[in-house]
């Protein structure tokens, strides 16, 4: 089997508030055997229990409300920290610096997919 195609159906959140990029994360997701679930904001997100579920989640930094580093730190507080791979379109040393101290893979605007499918991969494995 292709190292890139999900070995089962896992769910993968992805909070973007773009939603062209969104789509596009889904799409790529999709087409790798993976669960898709897409929302807005961290907010939209905290409202549901899609987290618990979740393998993986992809996390914009900059959304509108709660950034996508402060959502990681609550789920890490509150005890339902899942795996988390960032992506921003503001490289920042900072961020950067933070995504890694929270253990988290990090990717700038634009990345490739197959980079993106590949970091999701390496965290689910390791989580199984």
């Amino acid at each position: 089997m292709n190292a890139l195609v999900a070995d089962q159906h896992q769910s993968i959140v992805v909070v973007e508030d773009d939603a062209g990029m969104s789509k596009a994360i889904a799409r790529l997701l999709r087409a790798a055997g993976f669960q898709p679930m897409s929302f807005a904001s961290a907010e939209e997100l905290l409202q549901t229990e899609a987290v618990d579920s979740a393998a993986c989640l992809v996390l914009d930094i900059h959304l509108p409300g709660l950034s996508g580093l402060e959502l990681a730190r609550l789920l890490i507080t509150s005890g339902r920290a899942r795996p988390v791979i960032f992506i921003t379109g503001q490289d920042e040393a900072s961020l950067r610096d933070e995504a890694q101290q929270l253990g988290c893979a990090y990717f700038r605007k634009p990345f490739e997919g197959k980079e993106l499918l590949e970091a999701i991969r390496v965290v689910v494995t390791v989580e199984s």
